[in-house]
Formats: C-alpha cells, structure tokens, sequence
C-alpha cells in the first residue's frame, strides 16, 4: 500500500463526514420543513464537501489509479458512516453491514496487491 496517498485519504475522510450529513442529516434536522428546503441546506452542504472531494481525487490520481482511488473513496465512506450513524443519528450498525464492509477492506488490499 505504498502509493496511497494519505492527504487524499484524509480530505476524503472530511469530504465524506460532510456529506453524509448532507445526505442523511435533514432527516433527523429538518424533518418538517418541506422537501425544497431540506434539497436547498443539502445543496448548500455538498458545495463544501465539493471543496474537499475535488482536491483529494486530483492529488490521489498522481499516485493512485482511478481503480485504487474508487476503492479507497468506499472504504473510507464505510469508515465514516459508522460514527455518523452512531453519534449524530443515534443509530446502531448491524453485522451484516461489518461483514460488507469487510468485503470492501479486501477490496483495499487487493487493488494495492503488485
């Protein structure tokens, strides 16, 4: 795994923290306002996360491949959403959801494998 580029991982961790709330945080915040307003705070959320996911896939794609890069970006997305899921949304994680995510951290390891 010498060619991850770890500023890249870590903007993705932030970029998807991010977006997970804009994908799931008007559900548990603005769960009466009408939909308009819930698309318009989720848009407004994702041009932030935009700020951070565009830089990270520019400098991971000098070290990584476009394959590697998309592996890395849902390992860290499964990394991410387990404390988003526990903290912020109160809810719990399932086994079946540690054994999928086991099949992504293989994933990892097979698409550095020389």
């Amino acid at each position: 795994m010498a060619n991850i580029n770890w500023w890249t991982v870590g903007l993705l961790v932030f970029s998807n923290l991010i977006m997970l709330y804009a994908w799931y945080g008007h559900l548990k915040n603005l769960s009466g306002a009408p939909v308009w307003v819930a698309i318009l705070v989720s848009w407004s959320i994702a041009l932030v996360e935009y700020c951070l996911a565009v830089p990270a896939n520019r400098m991971g794609s000098k070290t990584m491949s476009l394959e590697q890069l998309k592996i890395v970006q849902e390992a860290v997305a499964l990394l991410t959403f387990v404390p988003f899921s526990i903290v912020v949304m109160k809810q719990g994680v399932s086994w079946n959801y540690a054994a999928a995510a086991c099949c992504i951290f293989a994933a990892v390891f097979f698409i550095f494998w020389k």
